[in-house]
């Protein structure tokens, strides 16, 4: 018996409602995903190979300034999933998902830390963007080591975005991730992960100043 193709379509956009991919992000894909040789052909690779190896235990961790595609490729790989592999996939903003915790400890809302923090345990792939972007507190550290030690025990893949790196070389006052989300969080990333730095300059800016220059022409 095979499900008939008007409920796998129904299916199929659920499980897209419930990944949580922000509206900007929705229409991302590895196809629409531009390339160049050299860091960002490396990354879009193992993104591909990650989809093509689905389900296994290692995530990603993409790592690089604003604006190179982190985020693009993250959303890639969980539209993929959903539509060939029919994966339940989480994506949080990490910010966000502290604030939906916070939040829940308030009685005047209507949902609890449990209520919350389960589709993240229990997702066959959660991505967390912009990981290290909130100030580490000692809780936003402990509620990060929550989170991310209850999906390498359960041996479930996560996929993080970041923009720092874990070398600034002689950058001055440039924070690196460790020191972000502390050594024994990093300590977790390195067996949980591969590590892809994604160098360039912010493609935003880039269709920032060609817009302008059309707009001149």
């Amino acid at each position: 018996m095979e499900t008939c193709p008007c409920r796998a379509a129904i299916n199929e956009s659920k499980r897209l409602e419930r990944a949580r991919i922000p509206p900007r992000y929705a229409a991302c894909s590895l196809e629409n995903f531009k390339a160049p040789r050299g860091p960002l052909q490396i990354a879009f690779r193992y993104a591909a190979k990650f989809v093509l190896d689905y389900p296994t235990e290692r995530g990603l961790l993409f790592a690089g300034p604003v604006g190179t595609g982190k985020t693009h490729l993250s959303v890639s790989i969980v539209n993929r999933l959903i539509k060939t592999k029919n994966v339940e996939c989480v994506f949080y903003e990490f910010g966000s998902l502290l604030k939906e915790i916070q939040d829940s400890y308030n009685p005047t809302t209507q949902s609890s830390e449990l209520k919350v923090l389960a589709p993240v345990y229990q997702a066959g792939l959660l991505v967390l963007d912009e990981l290290g972007a909130s100030i580490p507190s000692e809780w936003v550290r402990d509620t990060m080591y929550q989170i991310i030690n209850r999906r390498y025990n359960d041996r479930k893949p996560t996929i993080f975005t970041t923009n720092y790196l874990d070398d600034v070389g002689n950058t001055p006052k440039a924070q690196t991730l460790e020191d972000r989300i502390g050594p024994r969080l990093r300590s977790r990333l390195y067996e949980m992960t591969h590590y892809i730095e994604m160098p360039g300059d912010d493609y935003r800016k880039k269709l920032t100043r060609r817009g302008f220059e059309l707009s001149k022409s």
